[in-house]
């Protein structure tokens, strides 16, 4: 009868012939951010329904108009939410509409900093008009997050030589290498920046002229990654 040979079994931790170490490696670096997302949104307010919801469709017109014309240094340009929604009276037994409140969002991203200062202040010279951000951040295929990934691995390349050395011996070959920084993603910073146009006594004037670009400085953007590695030793003579 033939005996069936006994796999060999797989240690997940070291053995005093197959010794191991895991070690952690870091790295954080700063970054200029590439790109800026804005978020606009465009209110209107009237006692007709179909008014409001005139005057919000010419307003968004005339914003995605304004954007558009920025070309190439609009990267994204998205629509969220339209709202239409009445407001009713507080007081008397029947419930009456007094006015129509309507919304639209859109959100603006754009990698010319320099026009994003000029379009946040045409933007927010409109009138029922709030812009909020802008949010700066890295694109998620930024070559920074590589080098940081990079540095991460070669410091906990680093740290298992160095301990190697300590036993007087050296590393073999690599048994694992996990991200442990995995469900960060890219992060995005905002600058403290809000405004908000509003219309007063009806129809807004037009200016004389375009408002002054706002200076807009840029948040450096930080890279975090973290890995952990393990690796085979050769055993130390430790006698």
């Amino acid at each position: 009868m033939t005996e069936t040979p006994t796999p060999a079994t797989h240690h997940s931790y070291g053995t005093p012939t197959t010794p191991h170490v895991t070690v952690r490696g870091e790295a954080h670096l700063e970054a200029d951010p590439e790109i800026a997302r804005i978020a606009i949104t465009l209110t209107a307010r009237n006692t007709d329904r179909r008014t409001t919801l005139d005057d919000l469709t010419r307003r968004n017109t005339t914003t995605l108009d304004l954007i558009k014309g920025y070309g190439d240094a609009v990267e994204e340009l998205e629509t969220g939410t339209l709202t239409i929604r009445p407001e009713l009276t507080r007081h008397g037994r029947a419930e009456r509409i007094r006015a129509y409140h309507g919304s639209i969002q859109l959100t603006a991203t754009l990698s010319d900093f320099t026009t994003l200062g000029e379009l946040v202040t045409r933007l927010a010279d409109q009138d029922l008009t709030r812009v909020d951000g802008p949010w700066w951040a890295l694109r998620p295929t930024s070559p920074v997050h590589a080098t940081a990934r990079r540095q991460a691995v070669q410091e906990a390349l680093q740290r298992a030589r160095e301990y190697a050395e300590a036993l007087d011996t050296r590393i073999g070959a690599l048994l694992e290498l996990s991200d442990t920084g995995i469900g960060g993603g890219p992060r995005m910073t905002r600058t403290a920046f809000s405004t908000q146009a509003m219309a007063y006594g009806g129809a807004g004037t037009e200016a004389a002229s375009d408002p002054a670009p706002i200076d807009l400085e840029p948040v450096r953007q930080n890279v975090d990654a973290q890995v952990e590695a393990s690796f085979t030793l050769v055993p130390p003579n430790l006698g």
